[in-house]
């Protein structure tokens, strides 16, 4: 059989996982002096995956209780967590102080791991919180991510949502 080498090009480097589970080339999207705030960070949230946010926007991940406008958010998402909220009502409050085009990442235990979300469940969520969401990715050993951008209309303000 013949080796052909366009399936390999045709693969979304991006997001990268190597065959030990360290991330190879993972990219989450922010930029240098971007401010990104965290929700549900809990003692099973990937060190490196943080600490990679914290690289890409050149400051620290700022929590919940903040009060000013952010650029992103990341979601630590599991499956116990949907018994006391509602993922959709909770990002319905993650974009009430978010930047107009910021992203959210909602991260998910893989399935089969505890706490395993259904991809398709996040999808819905974001859908119904007015998000767009765009790509799911493994990102880590243990965790994968769905990417949602808000997308207002130009008639649209913060105050119509």
């Amino acid at each position: 059989m013949h080796y052909d080498k366009t399936r390999d090009k045709r693969r979304n480097t991006d997001n990268v996982v190597a065959r030990r589970g360290t991330p190879v080339s993972v990219k989450l999207g922010f930029t240098k002096g971007q401010i990104i705030q965290e929700f549900y960070l809990d003692d099973d949230a990937d060190q490196s995956l943080r600490q990679l946010a914290e690289e890409e926007c050149g400051n620290e991940l700022v929590d919940p209780d903040y009060e000013d406008v952010v650029d992103g958010t990341i979601v630590w998402w599991r499956a116990e967590d949907a018994e006391e909220e509602d993922l959709a009502d909770l990002l319905v409050d993650a974009m009430s102080n978010l930047d107009d085009g910021g992203l959210i990442w909602v991260l998910i235990p893989k399935p089969g791991r505890p706490g395993a979300v259904p991809v398709s469940d996040v999808e819905e969520a974001a859908h119904t919180a007015g998000l767009h969401a765009t790509s799911a990715s493994a990102l880590a050993p243990e965790w994968a991510g769905t990417v949602s951008y808000t997308h207002l209309r130009a008639h649209e303000t913060r105050h119509d949502l």
